[in-house]
């Protein structure tokens, strides 16, 4: 196992340590003061316990290695997750939605405000530290799962910062009304969260390519070598924090096969240096005999002959 995968493991390990503590906390506190908010918050961070467990099972299964079910590793399980994970924070805000409309129209003020004040306090300062060590270490690995869960965390920030201020405006001025109040408002940061991670998670479960300006430094890369004589059909994919390409370049019709095998060598290990881990198809041609080829006639060829096998059968 690469020390990139033990960091991530350790590091997802920190999330699920961090996201029970405050669970717990905040369902003694919550039911304790009886504040809608701060027991949509206990609710919010039982689902980031959830998604936690996710992402730190996600990220022990990505980094298995292939195997004869899966040539191309394990790491769409890192995308699975995200997409869970976002799909549970939109049921959250949902929830949280629920929850406060029923409290609407209530007077009365809940008793021992200051421990609800307290605790959300303690819980911006642990998730302002576990996020950012979760963005961080998602930055330095290529981890969608820890990504997802760095910015599950700092939406839970913004979320408790909202609570805070409404049980400390409750606590000075006697409106009850704060309360359901901040709870709906809360649960709109949380699905706009939510809603981009879906987005996020259905790209890449999708096969998008890498952005434009990456491909278009791969390409740099590829020029960059003398020997080669230009190149097309460039096609690539994220599986988790696992890049993969493929492309066909072109080549001296007269040089040796060894020396082509050695230039391709060559340039993958160029680009897996610029950009890590990555799965390299290099497809070598003639200059002088090959066929253009782009992404769309490759896939138009796939069409045809898939229409030909249906005619057959």
């Amino acid at each position: 196992m690469s020390e990139h995968d033990v960091l991530k493991k350790r590091t997802a390990y920190l999330s699920i340590i961090s996201n029970t503590t405050l669970v717990l906390l905040k369902l003694v506190v919550g039911f304790m003061v009886g504040a809608v908010s701060l027991i949509s918050e206990a609710l919010h961070s039982g689902v980031d316990l959830i998604a936690a467990l996710i992402a730190f099972w996600a990220v022990q299964k990505s980094v298995t290695p292939p195997d004869a079910e899966h040539d191309y590793g394990h790491g769409k399980y890192e995308n699975l997750s995200a997409a869970v994970e976002a799909l549970l924070i939109v049921g959250a805000a949902l929830g949280i939605v629920y929850e406060a409309v029923q409290k609407v129209g209530e007077s009365t003020v809940p008793d021992m405000l200051g421990y609800g004040i307290a605790i959300m306090g303690v819980s911006i300062v642990i998730n302002l530290a576990v996020s950012r060590r979760l963005i961080h270490v998602a930055k330095i690995t290529g981890s969608q799962a820890l990504e997802a869960d760095g910015l599950h965390l700092q939406s839970d920030i913004w979320t408790s910062v909202g609570v805070l201020g409404g049980l400390v405006l409750m606590e000075l001025t006697g409106w009850a009304w704060l309360d359901p109040v901040i709870a709906i408002f809360v649960a709109g940061i949380i699905f706009r969260a939510g809603w981009r991670m879906v987005y996020e998670s259905v790209r890449e479960l999708t096969d998008e390519s890498l952005p434009e300006a990456e491909e278009e430094r791969i390409g740099a890369i590829i020029r960059q070598c003398p020997e080669v004589r230009g190149y097309h059909c460039l096609r690539t994919r994220k599986s988790g924090s696992y890049k993969l390409l493929d492309v066909h370049v072109l080549f001296d019709g007269r040089m040796h096969l060894s020396q082509v095998d050695a230039i391709c060598d060559e340039l993958e290990e160029n680009i897996r240096e610029a950009f890590g881990t990555f799965d390299i198809m290099i497809h070598p041609e003639p200059d002088q005999h090959h066929v253009e080829e782009s992404k769309q006639s490759q896939f138009a060829k796939a069409k045809s002959a898939e229409r030909q096998d249906e005619t057959r059968d």
